[in-house]
Order: C-alpha cells, then structure tokens, then sequence
C-alpha cells in the first residue's frame, strides 16, 4: 500500500474520532444542564436539603445534620401545635436584606445550595403557639402554658428548663410562636419579644416541615414526630 494512501487514512481516523467525541459532547453539555434545572426545580417546588448549623433544636436535630425538608408538607394540611417548620427568617430572625458583598452572597448561596453551609435567614423551629393562642411562661412545675393547659415537652434537650424567661403572649391572627428544643441556647420568638413583629413569625414564611435526616451515616431516617403537645383539652386552631 503506498505510503500516503495509509497516512490519509489514519488522518481520516483520527478526524472521525475528534467528530465523534465533539459530538458526544454536544450531547453530554446540554444532558448536564438539563439535570441541574430539574435538580432546581424538585428542590425549589417539592424539597431541599438544608445543613443544620447549630445546636438549637438538639436533640431532635443536631449540629453538623443535613435534612430532606418537604415543601409541600402543609399543601393540604393545617400547621399543628408541636410542628417541627423550617421558614425564611427575613423581616423577623434575621435582616430583610444581607450587607454581604454580592459574591459573597453568591458563594454563600451556592453552599446553601450543597447542603455544606448553613443559611444565615433560614430557620427551622418548632410551633408552640398557633395563632389565638396564648403562651405563657410558667406555671407552678415550670411548665409553658397554651391557653392554660400545661404542656409536655418530652423533645426537650436533657436538663432544660422550658424557659428561663417569662413570658405572656398572645399569638395574632396570621402569625406563629415558635422555640428551639435545646431552650438554653436557642434564640427564637422570647428573644424577639422587643423586635419589631414581636418574635411573632408570619405563617406564610414557612417554607416546609424537616422529612428526614440523610447525613450523617449514623442518623439517616425520618425525623421523629413530636408527642402530642399539650392535653387532649387543647385544639388545633387554624390559620
């Protein structure tokens, strides 16, 4: 075979090669982009994953967590008493607007995203006061109050009060009170009592409710629903 008859054909192999790599690409760039924006619409209309970076709600989640949060967990159902709620702290717990640098907040924002940084306006809480409730602070055993039946916390952190503040409140139509387990450290509706809203968080914040825990290894499943909070007098008000 002449020599450059055998050198145009491996050129010609080696051309159909890069086309066919090329075109595997045009197929593999799009397929990528395509499963990133279904990613973000799942998570952005059904559920997210959220990093818990403290120990507030120990020990029902704690620090270093990551938590499937169901987005349509209240589509069809009311808000309950003893709720577990993960809400968008703007206006309330945390600045309307952020001060950060915009790509800082793009870097923070992406973190998020990951499920590697905590939100600095994200929260997650549990319901003690729906609203028409009143909660009060304490009775006679130390006991929180909603509208006059003591309630039984036995998702609180070992060893904590119900509160160390007392409080009187009345919820207002619309809003929620919402308190940390791990009462000690947790900075929620009594710290905000001063705040413009009155640590009082509007319903219409919530984003969803914690479904389940996915890292780490050894705490992977559901997250425990609350016992019933309150005695059987106590009724669920809606929103």
């Amino acid at each position: 075979m002449h020599p450059r008859l055998n050198g145009y054909g491996n050129s010609s192999g080696k051309s159909t090669k890069r086309r066919s790599r090329k075109l595997g690409w045009r197929f593999v760039v799009p397929a990528l982009i395509a499963g990133v924006l279904i990613a973000a619409v799942v998570r952005a209309l059904f559920v997210e994953i959220y990093f818990i970076p403290s120990g507030s709600m120990a020990p029902t989640l704690q620090e270093g967590d990551r938590v499937l949060v169901n987005h349509r967990a209240y589509d069809d159902e009311a808000i309950e008493r003893g709720d577990l709620v993960v809400f968008d702290g703007r206006g309330s717990f945390a600045p309307l607007h952020s001060d950060a640098p915009l790509p800082v907040q793009a870097l923070r924002t992406v973190g998020e995203w990951l499920g590697v940084l905590g939100s600095d306006t994200t929260y997650v809480k549990r319901v003690i006061g729906l609203p028409g409730d009143r909660v009060t602070c304490c009775d006679d055993e130390g006991r929180l109050m909603v509208n006059g039946t003591p309630l039984q916390e036995e998702y609180l952190y070992p060893q904590d009060a119900p509160s160390e503040l007392e409080f009187d409140v009345r919820v207002p139509h619309g809003k929620l009170w919402l308190m940390g387990d791990h009462r000690s450290v947790s900075v929620d509706s009594r710290s905000l009592m001063g705040a413009p809203g009155g640590g009082y968080i509007p319903i219409d914040r919530v984003i969803g409710r914690p479904a389940t825990i996915i890292w780490p290894w050894d705490r992977i499943g559901p997250v425990e629903e609350a016992p019933t909070v309150g005695a059987t007098a106590l009724t669920t008000k809606g929103a």
